[in-house]
């Protein structure tokens, strides 16, 4: 194995963690305190009619893409999920900002402590990795993609 190729399984070991990590710790943040989450997401101006499956979809979501982040034979469609997942985050975030005068935040923990545009450079940020990671595992697909 060449060692590019031994960086770019770096860096996507990399990014899989980062992803881990804030996944797991927003999801347990969110059912740590489940009641505030559910009161939130139901002052949402957005998700008020959807707050009572979104409650428990977001975290389950967030549990699953960890998990499949974990796995190689996963993790290019884990890398979609998660992507997709931050895009509707940071979406969420500007439809509510622009669109509302109520602003619920209901991220959980530390992530609860974000201004609304530290929070939206915050999801790029993240959208940024997803979609380094993509390109690394679409064009290189034999790269060893496991955590190890």
């Amino acid at each position: 194995m060449k060692l590019q190729d031994k960086h770019k399984e770096t860096i996507i070991s990399i990014i899989g963690m980062l992803f881990v990590v804030l996944f797991v710790y927003a999801a347990t943040s969110k059912l740590w305190d489940f009641q505030q989450f559910k009161v939130q997401l139901g002052q949402s101006p957005v998700l008020t009619v959807y707050a009572e499956w979104v409650t428990w979809m977001v975290p389950g979501v967030e549990y699953l893409l960890a998990l499949l982040l974990l796995f190689g034979e996963s993790r290019l469609v884990a890398f979609y999920g998660s992507l997709v997942l931050m895009v509707m985050f940071t979406t969420y975030i500007l439809l509510v900002l622009n669109f509302s005068d109520y602003i619920p935040c209901s991220c959980g923990g530390v992530l609860e402590d974000l201004g609304w545009t530290e929070h939206i450079v915050f999801n790029l940020f993240f959208v940024a990795l997803a979609v380094v990671a993509i390109v690394q595992l679409e064009a290189h697909p034999t790269l060893k993609t496991s955590i190890s």
